[in-house]
């Protein structure tokens, strides 16, 4: 199984293109049995390397596996794939035998972030407490006012 962002597995499909190697790359991919493309829909590129996702969409399709994540329906892949035709095409190749699992839940990231930033608060409120005069007098142990 190959894991992998999909912006980065696109830059090097693309430079396999551009110096003639984009079979042979595929051909290397094709040993693995599953490809997961991570963040699909962050892959807003131009027609060369969008061109590229879809021949490796192509290639595997009904020969190997991929496993796609993206944070949008299908009806915003028209932002990933410039031409609608391609988009048609590659979502119609990804959904012939496939299992689709929408998760409808909050991002775990957003909420790992917001669990740091809340802890993080809580450590500058235990730091820096918001009332200075709340702590005991040096002298006598009572608050003065």
């Amino acid at each position: 199984m190959l894991f992998t962002r999909t912006s980065e597995l696109v830059q090097k499909l693309q430079a396999a293109r551009q110096s003639l190697q984009l079979p042979s790359a595929l051909a290397k991919l094709d040993r693995f049995d599953l490809i997961a493309l991570d963040d699909l829909s962050y892959a807003r590129k131009d027609q060369a390397e969008t061109s590229v996702l879809f021949e490796l969409i192509a290639e595997r399709y009904e020969r190997r596996s991929l496993l796609i994540t993206a944070n949008q329906p299908f009806s915003g892949w028209n932002d990933v794939f410039p031409d609608p035709g391609m988009t048609v095409a590659a979502i119609d190749r990804l959904v012939h035998h496939s299992t689709i699992f929408e998760l409808n839940v909050p991002s775990y990231r957003r909420r790992q972030a917001g669990d740091k930033q809340n802890a993080r608060r809580r450590q500058l409120h235990d730091d820096n407490p918001a009332n200075p005069f709340s702590g005991q007098s040096p002298d006598d142990g009572n608050v003065t006012q």
